[in-house]
């Protein structure tokens, strides 16, 4: 354009048109005070934004949605005995809560390898960790189940094993809260329950499935149910009618399938119980729980240290049978022989710990 705002062709020049100004678009209402479905706690599902809601929801022993507060952390790292230049393990990333703690440990000149079969959450809590400073010097992460550990091991060139091995075996608060990912009742979801959500049947196929006496021994084996056959008689009459396809439609047939004696809270405790065992029998955890036990000797440099925890009593029995069978073959040195558990105050601030047992043993 020319001083007299005319262009080279002597007509007058056009000014370009402005951009439309953006729209606003206002946060979805909830009903209360407080927003109850998972989807709507924008403030704890954006922490770096919003730290004193944040900090207001663990002051009264819950855990932020999309977060998970990392249980036992002191007594994890007690019995790891991490040391500064070693190599690290954790089985099971998670919201990364262990894994900092343990890579902090091992610096400087440390290294800690993260796995973790969950694709959605290991490339959040990666990029978290990295924005906090871990590098890909001391901190690398691998998506694959801990049964693969051998594997994930000679990848990253440790043949020889590593200094530390760690496993939390509990379903991540993420997993749980997250009604899309179908690990809960209390808000109605997909079926799924698939730790990897690309692979293998969901529990809605499981259901559609399995046979009503391999259900039955499937709920008292997975989470010693004791109504497992009345259970599984139901759950056959009711997928007859309708396929089970929802949580809460899970949910309601499992109360609908106990007696009718049963209390709320009866039934309450059966529906998790039912949630669990199937949880187990989607992402067939006793199997690479039993595979992981059977190599890990191997996978342990001399001297050092793996840990679990653990959450319901399939679990801790593995763990336990195998720690004591390593120390009598004489692969394991020395072995918990007590659990350790969260104390009064940590059960308080976290509910969640309450079930947790810790267990170790050091290579021979």
């Amino acid at each position: 354009m020319n001083s007299e705002g005319m262009s080279q062709d002597g007509n007058p020049e056009q000014a370009p048109p402005a951009a439309a100004p953006a729209l606003h678009r206002r946060r979805p209402r909830y009903s209360g005070r407080n927003p109850r479905r998972f989807e709507d706690k924008y403030k704890e599902l954006n922490a770096e934004r919003y730290p004193d809601e944040i900090a207001k929801v663990l002051a009264s022993g819950k855990t932020p949605a999309g977060q998970h507060v990392p249980i036992l952390l002191d007594a994890v790292i007690e019995c790891l005995r991490p040391q500064p230049g070693q190599r690290a393990v954790d089985c099971t990333l998670g919201y990364g809560g262990h894994s900092r703690a343990l890579w902090q440990a091992l610096q400087p000149g440390g290294h800690l390898l993260s796995l973790d079969a969950d694709p959605l959450e290991i490339q959040r809590t990666e990029a978290r960790l990295r924005a906090a400073g871990l590098g890909p010097e001391s901190f690398s992460t691998k998506r694959m189940n801990f049964a693969g550990l051998v594997h994930a091991l000679n990848e990253q060139g440790w043949q020889d094993g590593a200094d530390v091995i760690f496993a939390d075996l509990g379903l991540s608060s993420m997993q749980i809260d997250n009604p899309a990912r179908g690990f809960t009742f209390k808000a109605d979801g997909p079926l799924d329950m698939r730790m990897n959500p690309q692979r293998g049947p969901s529990a809605a196929q499981l259901l559609a499935a399995v046979h009503e006496e391999d259900l039955a021994a499937m709920l008292l084996d997975h989470a010693d149910e004791v109504h497992a056959k009345a259970i599984a008689a139901g759950l056959c009459r009711s997928r007859q009618r309708q396929p089970l396809t929802s949580t809460r439609q899970l949910a309601d047939a499992v109360r609908q399938a106990l007696p009718a004696r049963c209390r709320a809270e009866e039934m309450d405790g059966a529906v998790r119980r039912v949630f669990q065992a199937l949880r187990i029998a989607v992402n067939e955890e006793y199997g690479a729980l039993d595979t992981l036990l059977r190599l890990l000797p191997q996978c342990l440099r001399p001297g050092g240290r793996v840990a679990f925890l653990t959450f319901h009593s399939g679990e801790d029995r593995r763990v336990k049978k195998a720690f004591q069978e390593g120390q009598r073959s004489g692969l394991y040195a020395a072995v918990s022989q007590e659990v350790q558990r969260a104390s009064p105050q940590e059960q308080r601030a976290n509910p969640r710990s309450a079930p947790a047992k810790l267990r170790w043993a050091q290579r021979a």
